[in-house]
């Protein structure tokens, strides 16, 4: 009897170490997994920032020039917003600002709205989402160049009752099979030139303002962890 109490004691302790083993494999590699998307998320939405304001438009560091604009419920992002920067010899000429278009197919939409500074939208991107493949995703531009149809756009132009796709009597295209993602994205961009419009005396004065300080350059997955406690892929 002894023999045996000794024998599961010993496979006890052998499957006790295992589980701590395989535990903190598991737990090493989904961490370094979680390193690797973060890293390769900000790659994206830096390579997104340059996309909307070209390098040859600024003669500023784009990724470290950022400013804390107001709250905004329209935006979906909590206090403090904050906007990259583009500047031509120390004039601002316009902001890239994150945003999220709530009403998607499959939850939040995640992207970047620029914005010169008479309001006239210099590019929009996607960050993150989670459409549908072959329908939805239609809104990124390896997808195709729908996104890229608000460039040149303002809240004049078209007018008002027109930010809309077009089965809604809108001038924006819709997706074959996916019209609630592209309606989505519309009604969140037209929102952001809202926002502009009602802020513009401050934003205006903070743009004007000294650029930031900051030791690193403000990268875009630290922006979103200031701006949205929520997680997104």
């Amino acid at each position: 009897m002894a023999a045996i109490a000794q024998s599961m004691r010993r496979s006890a302790i052998g499957l006790g170490l295992f589980a701590v083993i395989t535990g903190g494999t598991i737990a090493v590699t989904q961490v370094a997994t979680e390193e690797r998307i973060k890293q390769q998320a900000a790659r994206a939405e830096a390579k997104a920032l340059f996309e909307i304001i070209p390098e040859s438009r600024h003669t500023n560091d784009l990724l470290r020039d950022t400013v804390q604009l107001p709250a905004s419920e329209r935006l979906a992002l909590p206090d403090p917003l904050t906007v990259w920067v583009a500047r031509q010899d120390d004039r601002p000429i316009g902001m890239i600002m994150p945003i999220v278009a709530s009403a998607g197919y499959s939850g939040n939409i995640y992207l970047l709205v620029g914005v010169d500074m008479q309001g006239t939208i210099l590019g929009v991107r996607v960050t993150s989402h989670r459409e549908t493949p072959g329908l939805g995703d239609r809104i990124e531009t390896k997808k195709s160049d729908w996104i890229k149809s608000f460039d040149g756009r303002s809240l004049g132009e078209p007018p008002h009752r027109e930010w809309a796709v077009k089965k809604n009597g809108g001038q924006f295209d819709q997706f074959t099979g996916a019209t609630i993602t592209p309606r989505a994205v519309v009604k969140a961009v037209q929102k952001a030139l809202i926002y502009f419009r009602e802020n513009r005396r401050v934003i205006r004065e903070r743009l004007n303002e000294a650029p930031s300080q900051r030791n690193e350059a403000l990268k875009p997955e630290a922006i979103a962890g200031e701006s949205s406690n929520t997680e997104h892929s």
